[in-house]
């Protein structure tokens, strides 16, 4: 007698019987798992097709459907759980009031991400947009300043305009190429000549996002970031730059983190993202700039006072699940690859390089975004539609190699039941 694992759904079960359909018996299928008792019932029959056409797709798929209990949350690397170990750091994390600024915990954390962003000083704050916010600010501490950034980037299009609605600095989007990068002369054309401050902003910093999200994860090199390194001080200008998953573009060009930030005067990192913390963002600069950093949080946030229970997590996060990152890479590039191999969809081979794909579907494909979404919901996947013609799906520590493979086969179900195969 077979026995699959609760949580599981042996395809090989329906798809790939011993036997060809004219004499074929599927041999001991028993699985009935209920989520709600957290039992297992068994049951044992034997569905004999000699002389019969075999099962389709669509019924296949529906007894699939029936068995199916396995969740896959590939809406974002944002919905990871915490780990035993981070909820243990956690319970018992040496904590102080942070608002003080004793908090032991913080502390080591906020010291250990300066050093291996190579920074002087680093700041903990409550997200990303917090973080992109509270340096944006400190570089254009002046109301009416300027910063040049991409049209596609994540402060740009995701933030909810908080630069200008609190700051009231002014955004001057340059134009993000396929790969986030923006051309050297289109930044250097957007900074506004002094003798026009009567009329013009004064532009004051210029931001660039590693890896870039709208892009598919794609990274930008260090040769580059150093090229907008050099033109900002050139100009007497700031370098900030987002790097909410600057972990995986590290790993993805292997480049150590410090260098690949050295240009920025200021970079924001994720904890929440690639690297799977709970909660959280670190910012990294000089004192100086950390110091006015610091009274922003304050006036944006309040006090957070006993965070070190949040950092703690951080810090088993840093330790554990950095050097994860290279194969949430790897599996990403395989399903990646399956998913190309599908009729009816399309992935850029070339944008892939971190933990991010954007699946298109292919122009005259009788099947749809809201169609291939509910069937994999169904099934217990979740991912995100970007738009009419666009699924997007990010990989993360918590997603195994047995994860991608049930996709691959769910995305297959879905294109070819909708295809009418």
């Amino acid at each position: 007698m077979r026995h699959v694992p609760p949580n599981s759904c042996d395809l090989s079960l329906f798809l790939c019987p011993k036997r060809s359909y004219a004499t074929c018996h599927f041999h001991s299928l028993h699985l009935i798992y209920s989520s709600s008792s957290s039992q297992l019932f068994t049951s044992l029959f034997s569905l004999n097709f000699v002389d019969m056409a075999p099962p389709s797709l669509l019924e296949t798929a529906t007894v699939v459907e029936k068995m199916v209990t396995r969740n896959v949350d590939l809406r974002s690397d944002t919905v990871t759980k915490p780990t035993e170990a981070m909820r243990a750091a956690m319970a018992s994390a040496e904590v102080d009031d942070d608002v003080l600024g004793y908090d032991p915990t913080v502390l080591l954390l906020e010291t250990e991400m300066a050093k291996m962003m190579g920074k002087e000083a680093a700041l903990f704050v409550p997200s990303g947009t917090m973080g992109n916010l509270i340096c944006v600010l400190v570089h254009c501490d002046i109301r009416g300043s300027e910063v040049i950034l991409g049209d596609n980037c994540h402060i740009n299009i995701y933030e909810n305009g908080g630069i200008s609605t609190i700051g009231g600095v002014h955004p001057r989007q340059a134009k993000n190429n396929d790969d986030g990068t923006i051309d050297i002369d289109l930044i250097e054309a957007a900074i506004r000549d002094p003798r026009g401050e009567l009329m013009f902003p004064s532009t004051r910093l210029i931001c660039l996002e590693n890896s870039h999200v709208n892009s598919g994860g794609r990274c930008l090199s260090v040769e580059y970031t150093d090229r907008v390194g050099e033109v900002a001080k050139k100009h007497g200008l700031k370098l900030h730059i987002d790097g909410a998953r600057i972990f995986n573009a590290s790993a993805a060009l292997g480049v150590p983190v410090d260098r690949l930030v050295e240009a920025a005067d200021s970079v924001s990192v994720c904890l929440s993202k690639g690297i799977g913390a709970p909660v959280g963002s670190v910012i990294v600069g000089s004192k100086n700039f950390i110091t006015k950093a610091k009274r922003l949080q304050k006036t944006l946030s309040g006090g957070m006072r006993q965070i070190g229970i949040l950092c703690a997590a951080a810090l088993v996060a840093l330790k554990e699940n950095v050097g994860k990152l290279e194969s949430d890479h790897k599996k990403t590039r395989l399903l990646a690859d399956g998913l190309n191999e599908i009729k009816g969809l399309r992935v850029n081979p070339c944008s892939i390089e971190t933990n991010i794909i954007f699946i298109d579907i292919v122009d005259g494909s009788r099947t749809t975004t809201e169609k291939i979404f509910k069937y994999l919901e169904e099934r217990g996947i979740l991912l995100m539609q970007e738009k009419a013609s666009r699924l997007r799906v990010v990989l993360h520590h918590q997603i195994s190699a047995s994860d991608v493979q049930y996709t691959l086969s769910c995305f297959q179900q879905a294109v070819q039941i909708e295809n009418g195969n």
